[in-house]
């Protein structure tokens, strides 16, 4: 089983072609669609790394790959940070499991 980098900038795509994942680097939704489809295709891929600015971005098209069991999408920060508050982790738990922490 294989990771595939989908990234919106050549840092993070240098930087995890060093760590031995194979990936590309789109800018367009319409590249991006692409893109999720060749790898939905390919049956060797089991874990697609996004960068998070294509969830900012692009929402529908990345919330609607996300529902498939495999392969299993992640959106990762690059090199910009993270979007996402501090307490992400804490408040995410907290609305799924209806208790606060």
């Amino acid at each position: 089983m294989k990771m595939y980098l989908i990234s919106d900038n050549v840092d993070t795509w240098t930087g995890m072609r060093l760590a031995g994942v194979e990936g590309c680097v789109v800018h367009g939704k319409d590249e991006l669609q692409k893109e999720l489809d060749k790898v939905m295709a390919d049956k060797e891929v089991g874990i697609v790394l996004l960068t998070e600015g294509f969830g900012r971005r692009f929402p529908e098209l990345v919330n609607k790959v996300k529902l498939n069991r495999i392969p299993l999408f992640v959106e990762i920060p690059d090199r910009h940070g993270t979007g996402r508050k501090p307490d992400f982790i804490t408040s995410y738990v907290n609305e799924a499991i209806g208790l606060k922490l």
